[in-house]
């Protein structure tokens, strides 16, 4: 039976404006309804240019040199306005925080739908139908959703909409690997029924088993893959702890029955944790259930509503008041790299809390920026920004290294690369580093001692043995 194609690209080349460089040069790529098509490759080789491309969001709102041909549809795409494309493409962009406009759930659901001139009663049934699809509670505040949850809204909304043809860059991103598994299904389900699926996405172990077609971007040119189990082979081998055997240092956090909630939420009940100096520290936990609001305890961005946490890092730093000298100490990176990233060139930034220029050159020597010394920080990948966040807060040389995420937008090779890097960061200062991560190729790999939270309380602890636990033996809930 012969395939319909919902977006084909041919012989497109692209250029953004103010630049020579091409960043897609005679692409040819399609994408048929009723399939799932993978978009894989080296971060900042052009995935998300190329869904700019297709959403019409390039040259609309973003400028730049296009030559060839945009099919949607069938439909030539140049010349037609924005909200033309919209009404057939559905889109989930990286970054959740810049697509959510409304305060709660139910609304920023119903936004889209009241844009296509849905029935009122249509568009309530497709807020309860995406709503348990995703399983996410329409009533929440959009502002106290985690990372993942947010993630799941925006795809949420992308569904109700109602568009037959979704792109969705980086998906996966914050996802624990039950919502991963959760999206994914859904997606095939939807491709089941007729709708046309382009992923763009790093997280290769969670895609392609539900993929039909796979394509590779890799310096501006796509080709498609035709053997999908040894490229999945050969981008999902699971990294080795390469950081030196740990020797439990002191004790310099100790959590005394901490909670925290917000209003009537409480996301955190009781913990009780010691922390120690030297050790890396793996918070396991699915979305939502507060290891980043633990984070931030952790960092003083956020006061216990019960409980108290005592550090010994310094006396001087007291029990109240975070100061400046505090988080030279602490260095937290952000599950959101948009937030931390402020001056105009990538080497500004990584010198502004530098410990001296010196040390500064050497992190960007040691994070594989020197190419992009002189960029905007916000002019680059989603992958290329975690790097420079990371970073800029280890040239700081802070004692604790409080990292949320750490590996978003990183493909196999910059995975297998930063993995390395934060390891080998942890080995010369002595720091105690702190992750929380969703990849469970890297996990064990960033992991002295493990630490499960459910339900706002520590589940279990354990070393290595745990991360391996909890990514493959979905049972662990079930121990006592």
């Amino acid at each position: 039976m012969y395939a319909i194609k919902a977006i084909e690209f041919k012989k497109v080349n692209f250029s953004y404006e103010g630049f020579d460089d091409k960043v897609l040069s005679d692409v040819d790529f399609y994408a048929c309804y009723g399939e799932v098509a993978l978009l894989s490759g080296l971060s900042g080789e052009g995935k998300s240019t190329l869904i700019s491309i297709a959403t019409s969001i390039i040259p609309n709102i973003v400028k730049g040199k296009i030559t060839g041909e945009v099919l949607i549809d069938g439909y030539p795409i140049e010349g037609q306005k924005l909200a033309a494309v919209c009404r057939k493409v559905g889109v989930v962009l990286q970054n959740a925080d810049n697509q959510i406009i409304h305060k709660i759930v139910e609304d920023e659901i119903a936004f889209g739908c009241e844009n296509f001139a849905l029935a009122q009663e249509k568009i309530g049934a497709q807020i309860d139908r995406v709503c348990t699809i995703m399983e996410i509670d329409k009533t929440l505040p959009t502002r106290t959703l985690s990372g993942g949850q947010k993630q799941r809204l925006i795809t949420a909304s992308a569904f109700a909409s109602g568009q037959k043809i979704l792109l969705l860059d980086e998906p996966l991103a914050n996802l624990d690997v039950e919502s991963a598994k959760l999206l994914m299904d859904t997606l095939r389900r939807l491709a089941g029924a007729g709708y046309a699926v382009v992923v763009a996405e790093h997280r290769l172990d969670m895609v392609l088993p539900f993929v039909d077609s796979v394509w590779n971007i890799c310096a501006g040119n796509v080709t498609k893959i035709e053997n999908k189990q040894e490229y999945l082979l050969s981008q999902t081998v699971k990294i080795e702890d390469n950081a030196a055997e740990h020797e439990r240092g002191r004790e310099i956090f100790k959590l005394d029955h901490v909670a925290f909630s917000v209003k009537k939420k409480e996301i955190l009940k009781d913990i009780d944790l010691n922390i120690y100096e030297d050790e890396r520290l793996l918070l396991l936990g699915e979305n939502g259930c507060g290891k980043t609001t633990l984070l931030r305890l952790i960092a003083r961005l956020y006061k216990p509503t019960k409980g108290y946490i005592e550090q010994s890092l310094d006396p001087k730093f007291g029990k109240s008041r975070a100061s400046k000298k505090w988080f030279n100490s602490i260095g937290v990176v952000y599950q959101n790299p948009n937030y931390q990233l402020f001056m105009p060139t990538v080497e500004k930034e990584i010198s502004f809390n530098a410990v001296n220029k010196e040390y500064a050159d050497e992190m960007i020597a040691l994070f594989n920026l020197e190419h992009l010394r002189k960029r905007h920080p916000q002019s680059l990948s989603e992958g290329q920004k975690r790097r420079v966040s990371i970073a800029a807060v280890a040239a700081g040389d802070p004692k604790v290294l409080l990292l949320d995420e750490p590996t978003v937008g990183q493909d196999y090779k910059g995975l297998c690369e930063l993995v390395k890097i934060l390891d080998e960061l942890h080995d010369r200062s002595g720091n105690t580093m702190i992750t929380i991560t969703h990849d469970m190729r890297c996990a064990e790999a960033l992991c002295d001692r493990a630490v499960l939270i459910a339900d706002g309380v520590i589940k279990k602890q354990g070393g290595k043995e745990l991360a391996y636990e909890y990514f493959f033996d979905r049972n662990i809930y079930n121990i006592e």
